[in-house]
C-alpha cells in the first residue's frame, strides 16, 4: 500500500511546486473579448437640428468589438502583448451630438463596415526590488505570476491611455461598467488617442507599496480625432503625469489617483476661429503649431464594504483650445456607486448607478452659438446649459462568468449644452464574452 502511495504523493508534490512556478513566471497567455451593445432612443423634442446633432427621431444602433489578447514573457522583467481587434457597427446618430456619448464602444470612424487593425503592441520592461511581493493572476494583457511592490517600470509601443491612467475599479471599462464615455475616464481629460482610442509613446511608472507615479510621453495625429500620427514629434506631443495613492479607511480598500496633462500641436484656439470668421467659424481654418491644451483630474473610489463602492471624478482643461482626440467636455464632475450581488446569492451580479455634469468653457461655448462645430457636436446654434447624465446598469453573470449580459438605461438633460434640445431616453442591452 505504502508503494502505491508515495509515488501519488510525489506527483501531488510535483504537480504543486510546477503551479507554484508556473505562477512566478507565466511564459505565456492567450484572452479573448467581443462586446455587443445595442442601443435605441424614442423621439425627443428639438427646436432645430444641426449637422452634428443627435437625431431627434427614434432609432437604434449596434457596436461590435473582437479582442485577441496575447502575452509572452521574453527575458527577465521583459514582456511584450499584441492585440489585434475587429470593430464594426455604430453609435446613435452616426456618434454624434452628446458630449457624454452614451456608448462608450463606439468610435468616430465614419463607417460601420467592420475592420481589423492592431489595437496594442508594446513591450515592458520591468526593474524590482525588496523583499514584499504581489501576486499577479493569468489576465488580459497581464501574466500571472509575483512582482515587488517596489519596481520601475518602462513601456513602449502602441497601447491605450486607459490601460494605465485614470483607472477605477467602479467606473473605467464599458464593456463590463458603465457605458457613458464621461465615465470612462475623467471628461475633461482630452487624452491623446487615434480615431480608435489608442496611442503610440512611452510610459514610466515607479511603483511603491502604496503608492505610484507614472508619466507618459506620446504622439499626437496631425487633425482633431484623426488617424494619422504627426511626425514632427517636437511640435506634436503629449505630457500626462499622474500619482496614485492607496489606503484603507475602516479596514475598506480606497485610492485617490490626481492627473494633468498637456497637449502640445497644430491646434486652434476658439477665439482665434471667432475673431476670423465671426459667424458659422471653422475651427480649422486657424490650426498653427505652437497651441497648447492643459488640464486636470481628481479621479477616487472607496469601498464600503466588501460588496460596495462608490466613486466620484473632477476634471477640468483650459476651454480655450479646441478639443482634439477625445470628446468636447472641458469641465466635468461624476459619481456613482456599485454593488455586488453577493448579498443576493449573485456574487457575479452588479448593479451600478451613476450621474455627470459637463460643461464648457465660455470660449467654446460662444464658437458653437455662432453656428461653429466641433468633431462631435454642433446644433447651428446654442441654448446653453450643462449636460446632465444619468445611467444605470444590471450585469447578469449568464454563464459560467464568462457570458455576461448588461440592460442599461440613461437620462440626458441638455445634449451637447443645449437646453433647447432633449431629454433624451436611450435603452440599452450589453453582451460581452471573455475568456
Amino acid at each position: 500500500m505504502l508503494k502505491k502511495i508515495l509515488p501519488f504523493a510525489f506527483f501531488l508534490v510535483a504537480q504543486s511546486s510546477y503551479a507554484q512556478d508556473t505562477l512566478k513566471q507565466q511564459r505565456f497567455n492567450f484572452h479573448f473579448q467581443q462586446t455587443i451593445i445595442t442601443q435605441t432612443k424614442p423621439g425627443f423634442g428639438a427646436k432645430y437640428t444641426g449637422d452634428n446633432s443627435m437625431s431627434p427621431l427614434s432609432e437604434t444602433a449596434t457596436s461590435l468589438t473582437t479582442t485577441f489578447y496575447g502575452g509572452a514573457r521574453l527575458w527577465k522583467g521583459a514582456q511584450a502583448y499584441f492585440n489585434p481587434e475587429m470593430s464594426g457597427g455604430a453609435g446613435l446618430s452616426k456618434t454624434l451630438g452628446v458630449a457624454g456619448f452614451p456608448n462608450g464602444e463606439t468610435f468616430r470612424v465614419g463607417a460601420p463596415e467592420p475592420k481589423i487593425y492592431i489595437a496594442r503592441l508594446f513591450l515592458t520592461q520591468n526593474f524590482e526590488w525588496g523583499k514584499e511581493k504581489d501576486t499577479l493572476t493569468d489576465d488580459a494583457n497581464q501574466l500571472a505570476g509575483l512582482r515587488s511592490k517596489r519596481y520601475l517600470s518602462i513601456t513602449v509601443g502602441k497601447w491605450g491611455m486607459a490601460d494605465f491612467f485614470d483607472q477605477n475599479a467602479f467606473s473605467h471599462d464599458p464593456r463590463t461598467q458603465f457605458m457613458n464615455w464621461s465615465l470612462m475616464d475623467n471628461g475633461a481629460w482630452d487624452y491623446p488617442a487615434n480615431t480608435r482610442g489608442y496611442v503610440m509613446g512611452a510610459v514610466a511608472e515607479l511603483g511603491q507599496p502604496d503608492w505610484a507615479l507614472r508619466f507618459a510621453f506620446t504622439m499626437s495625429t496631425t487633425e482633431a480625432n484623426g488617424s494619422v500620427w504627426d511626425a514632427k514629434i517636437g511640435k506634436a506631443n503629449t505630457h500626462t503625469l499622474e500619482y496614485e495613492r492607496r489606503y484603507t479607511l475602516n479596514g475598506q480598500k480606497g485610492t485617490v489617483r490626481v492627473l494633468g496633462f498637456l497637449n502640445n500641436g497644430k491646434m486652434s484656439y476658439y477665439r482665434n476661429a471667432l475673431a476670423f470668421m465671426p459667424v458659422n467659424p471653422v475651427i480649422d481654418t486657424v490650426n498653427k503649431y505652437g497651441a497648447h491644451k492643459f488640464g486636470f483630474g481628481i479621479n477616487a473610489e472607496q469601498n464600503l464594504s466588501k460588496d460596495f463602492g462608490i466613486f466620484a471624478k473632477l476634471s477640468y482643461n483650459d476651454g480655450k483650445t479646441e478639443t482634439w482626440y477625445f470628446t468636447e467636455i472641458d469641465r466635468s464632475f461624476s459619481f456613482g456607486g456599485v454593488l455586488n450581488g453577493a448579498s443576493w446569492k449573485r456574487k457575479f451580479d452588479e448593479v451600478g448607478l451613476a450621474f455627470v455634469a459637463n460643461g464648457i468653457s465660455q470660449p467654446h461655448r460662444d464658437y458653437l452659438a455662432a453656428g461653429g462645430y466641433g468633431f462631435i457636436i454642433g446644433d447651428g446654434k446654442l441654448n446653453y446649459g450643462t449636460e446632465l447624465i444619468a445611467e444605470a446598469y444590471y450585469k447578469v453573470d449568464a454563464y459560467q462568468h464568462k457570458l455576461f449580459l448588461s440592460p442599461d438605461y440613461q437620462f440626458i438633460i441638455n445634449p451637447a449644452y443645449n437646453k433647447d434640445r432633449g431629454p433624451v431616453n436611450v435603452f440599452g442591452i450589453r453582451a460581452h464574452v471573455e475568456f
